[in-house]
């Protein structure tokens, strides 16, 4: 190691979004100040901690987790908390935690290289605008690659902090992703997944006030470039899948057939007091056309059970709509109150914890029946796996284009390749097969 290199140390935690928050630090750090990444914290001169604070439970480990780091880390190592926790609890951080050299908030990760030698630095100005900032390059995988299309949020869902720690949306203008895209490309991307708090909000605002786009425009544009086999894309909104964007969805070869659909509740009446902005009805709706449009297609959604005010009927509003979408993957919550959120001032209709857990429960046992039906109705039949790491015991995994992960065995020889294969076996959450020989 050189004199001058520098050890830096990494802890994501969190959304796809600050995955790729991480890797624009990672890569702005290497450029700027001469820093590599270690998985020794031991040995890291720098230990940074990308927050996230869409549920309770992180930001409660927080600070046990850096008071560790402060134990584990070298004398002269600088620790700094990044993202959305930063956002919210800002000061307070290094008030708690007075080792932590700075805080650097979700909106304002273009600034890393300008405060990581700033002890006590706190940048946490969520209506600062990066949009036009051109990263330094960085991927944490060959074969595939995430673009942010737009920073922010401009739903006022009330059970939701993201608003208040990343700020109004501001869309990511087009030719600067395409740019991005046909970069990691040209490097052997050969899938990419677009990223947004609402990715079909597309195109609403710009910070060069230029004229409104869409998020289907932009599909199509992305598709256009060529080398890319494979598009993805979270999370949608589905008060935003017009008919338009699902026509879209289904017949453009190059979008993976896997769309995630965040329901939070079956009940229109929960739904409104979350402030979604749909119905029960217009969320079935839309998730049957999407059904009869893609037959192959994997739906997978977001659900919040006991949400102040959830009554019995309501709770059962969502089994019926679990029940007639069959979701493929269900990310399940209990609720919990977040700072600086609407619902805190629905305290007085708060769900007892005994009848949230039972509720989860219930909706965790449905998701499992549903699950098993519909990854055994995979064997025997061939699909084409992109194939993108090696695992023990032989087996290289990857995934279908419809974001169902399989694994067989083989070498690295398949290691960002297209390949069929066929389904010898399934389980709950992944398949097994054989490669099919051409």
């Amino acid at each position: 190691m050189s004199k001058q290199e520098k050890k830096l140390f990494i802890q994501t935690l969190g959304c796809q979004m600050n995955d790729t928050d991480s890797q624009h630090m990672i890569a702005e750090l290497k450029e700027h100040k001469n820093y590599t990444t270690t998985q020794n914290i031991e040995e890291a001169d720098l230990i940074l901690i990308n927050t996230c604070s869409v549920r309770e439970k992180p930001v409660s480990k927080l600070f046990s987790e850096i008071g560790q780091f402060n134990v584990k880390k070298k004398k002269s190592a600088k620790i700094g908390v990044c993202g959305c926790t930063a956002s919210h609890l800002g000061h307070d951080i290094i008030k708690r935690a007075p080792y932590v050299d700075f805080v650097l908030g979700a909106r304002n990760i273009s600034k890393i290289k300008d405060i990581v030698d700033k002890k006590g630095a706190v940048e946490i100005d969520i209506d600062y605008d990066d949009s036009t900032y051109q990263f330094a390059q960085n991927s944490n995988n060959l074969y595939k690659t995430s673009v942010n299309i737009s920073i922010g949020c401009d739903k006022e869902c009330t059970y939701c902090i993201v608003p208040a720690t990343r700020g109004d949306e501001i869309s990511i203008p087009p030719e600067m992703i395409i740019e991005q895209i046909k970069k990691d490309v040209d490097k052997g991307a050969k899938e990419v997944t677009l990223l947004g708090q609402n990715v079909n909000s597309y195109g609403r605002r710009f910070s060069d006030k230029r004229e409104k786009t869409t998020f289907t425009k932009l599909l199509q544009e992305v598709s256009k470039i060529e080398g890319l086999q494979r598009i993805r894309f979270t999370s949608p909104h589905p008060l935003h899948m017009d008919d338009e964007f699902i026509e879209e969805f289904a017949k453009n070869p190059k979008i993976s057939k896997c769309i995630h659909m965040p329901l939070q509740s079956g009940s229109t009446k929960i739904l409104k007091a979350m402030k979604r902005g749909y119905t029960k009805e217009w969320f079935l709706n839309r998730a049957r056309k999407i059904r009869d449009m893609v037959p192959d297609v994997r739906i997978t959604t977001d659900i919040i059970v006991a949400f102040p005010g959830e009554t019995q009927e309501d709770f059962e509003d969502t089994i019926d709509v679990i029940k007639q979408v069959k979701f493929d993957q269900i990310f399940n919550f209990k609720y919990s109150p977040r700072p600086n959120t609407a619902a805190l001032k629905l305290k007085d209709l708060e769900i007892a914890d005994e009848i949230g857990t039972k509720r989860l429960m219930e909706v965790i046992e449905l998701h499992k029946q549903h699950q098993s039906e519909l990854m055994d109705k995979n064997v025997g039949k061939t699909v084409t796996v992109l194939f993108e790491s090696l695992k023990p015991n032989g087996e290289v995994a990857g995934f279908t284009d419809n974001y169902c992960q399989v694994f067989v065995k083989g070498s690295d020889e398949l290691l960002g390749r297209f390949v069929d294969v066929k389904v010898t076996n399934a389980t709950r959450t992944a398949l097994k097969g054989e490669v099919v020989d051409k």
